[in-house]
């Protein structure tokens, strides 16, 4: 009975919680190399497993190919470990000599972890590490399509934790997930932060739990390329870049944007390094099945070119890497110009930056505000006006934005949950990491004594109180209205009052 399930589900997740929160105390308690010696060994372990889960991500989602799957594993176990390696987490992280302030890192508690189907494997990792790392317990709720592989990446991390010291009961995945089950794991009193990672429907409903919480939005990325590009240096890195793992992370080009000047070497270079245009007639039959309702269709998501041009109706070569469709409008109606994560790219050609920079404008404002744009120029100036006015929290100049979006290509801090800032309704515009997990405490020594105006009245009264005094004992023979008149002449003179 689905009634009997859904109350199963809610209980593992209370049992879970319950097992976690006694967990984090543990690990609150632990020596910044104990949780370094933790981390290490996590990172450690996905050496060995990187392919093995890979194989069950695609296998059991249909998602993207097993090498570029095993490439984000391993950029997990890699770049991202060797960002946070050395990060301080635990005790006294900082101290400002000058200003005589100390930080404290403390853990958030219990984090609740929202995983999607598309980087199932990868994402697990990532957020087991980073939570580890700042000493916090982590329960995840996978996507039911990509159940058993995360619950596979889940137990990799929960084993690695364990032999190097860690906690039992730090780290969890519900085997029942459902749209309950991750409402009671968002909203539960004893879940204390949320990492949500997902769709449009479930990052709200994080945003709406009452919790403090990470979400990301849609990521509809442009890439203008300018007349002053290095052509078949751009095309090397947008087609490496976008068919990656066949387009499932949401930094990827979705759309091209080319001056006029230089469209035609464009063409010609793409076509060269195995694009494939489509005429009129595909373009149609492709467009008509790469949206379901309001969102993408699944059954196009991280699918290789033949696929999707089997399931249109057409054939296109298998050296085919990429589909592309010429296209001249924005707008929900024209599926070319949203969000596809599968090897298809809009192409829209402008006459001059201007035009380039309101098309890019446009196409963010579609589906992908405060996410990620991509450029490839040598003209700084032009890279600064777009720096400047584009609402994209990563702007990824001259590599590929799934790779420079992520922190692989850039110095951009390494990470498989990109925020979108205010532009997208998210709290951070960051790549997020270990540091958002915490919150930092402040132990801050007086250095300064408070600066106040003197009160005119209150320094009359004053006076005037030490005049009558005086005066009542024949001391002074003046009046309390001729001493209130001295005191405003020299507070005026000065300038306390005017």
């Amino acid at each position: 009975m689905k009634l009997d399930s859904d109350l199963q589900a809610i209980q593992e997740v209370r049992h879970f919680l319950q097992e976690a929160k006694a967990a984090q105390k543990q690990l609150e308690q632990m020596t910044q190399s104990q949780i370094d010696a933790i981390v290490a060994a996590m990172a450690q372990a996905v050496e060995s497993e990187a392919e093995r889960l890979a194989i069950l991500a695609v296998e059991e989602t249909g998602f993207g190919n097993v090498a570029d799957k095993k490439a984000k594993n391993l950029f997990v176990a890699r770049d991202v470990y060797a960002a946070i390696k050395d990060m301080q987490t635990v005790g006294i992280i900082g101290k400002d000599e000058m200003k005589q302030v100390w930080e404290i890192a403390q853990p958030v508690g219990i984090v609740a972890a929202i995983i999607p189907s598309t980087n199932p494997t990868s994402t697990v990792i990532f957020k087991c590490m980073i939570s580890l790392k700042s000493r916090n317990a982590i329960v995840i709720s996978p996507h039911p399509s990509a159940l058993r592989c995360s619950q596979e990446a889940t137990a990799v991390m929960r084993e690695a934790a364990e032999k190097a010291g860690a906690p039992q009961g730090l780290i969890h995945c519900l085997s029942h997930p459902s749209i309950e089950a991750s409402g009671e794991l968002m909203k539960h009193k004893l879940t204390d932060l949320i990492l949500a990672t997902g769709g449009t429907a479930m990052v709200k409903a994080a945003y709406s739990s009452g919790k403090p919480a990470y979400g990301v939005g849609p990521g509809n990325v442009p890439v203008y390329i300018h007349r002053s590009a290095n052509i078949s240096r751009a095309v090397g890195h947008i087609l490496q870049s976008k068919t990656f793992d066949y387009g499932t992370i949401c930094a990827s080009e979705q759309a091209l944007v080319v001056d006029e000047a230089v469209k035609a070497e464009l063409v010609a270079e793409l076509k060269r390094q195995g694009a494939y245009f489509l005429h009129a007639e595909e373009k149609e039959k492709v467009g008509s099945i790469l949206t379901a309702g309001k969102g993408m269709n699944p059954q196009v998501v991280g699918r290789s070119p033949q696929v999707i041009a089997g399931k249109a109706g057409i054939t296109v070569p298998e050296t085919a890497r990429v589909l592309i469709a010429e296209e001249s409008e924005v707008g929900l109606e024209h599926p070319f110009a949203r969000e596809k994560l599968s090897p298809v790219l809009a192409l829209y050609t402008v006459k001059d930056w201007q035009e380039g920079c309101d098309r890019c404008m446009e196409l963010l404002e579609l589906g992908g505000l405060g996410h990620t744009l991509g450029i490839h120029g040598e003209d700084l100036s032009i890279i600064e006006a777009f720096g400047l006015e584009k609402p994209a929290s990563r702007i990824v100049v001259n590599t590929g934005t799934t790779f420079g979006g992520i922190g692989a290509t850039t110095g951009i801090m390494p990470s498989m949950t990109l925020g979108c800032g205010a532009y997208g309704n998210n709290i951070t515009s960051d790549n997020i990491g270990p540091q958002h997990l915490m919150n930092i405490k402040r132990v801050a020594f007086g250095i300064k004594e408070m600066q106040t105006e003197p009160d005119e009245n209150r320094v009359i009264a004053q006076v005037a109180q030490v005049a009558d005094s005086l005066g009542s004992s024949h001391q002074l023979s003046i009046t309390r209205e001729e001493v209130a008149q001295i005191i405003r002449n020299v507070l005026s003179e000065m300038q306390v009052i005017t």
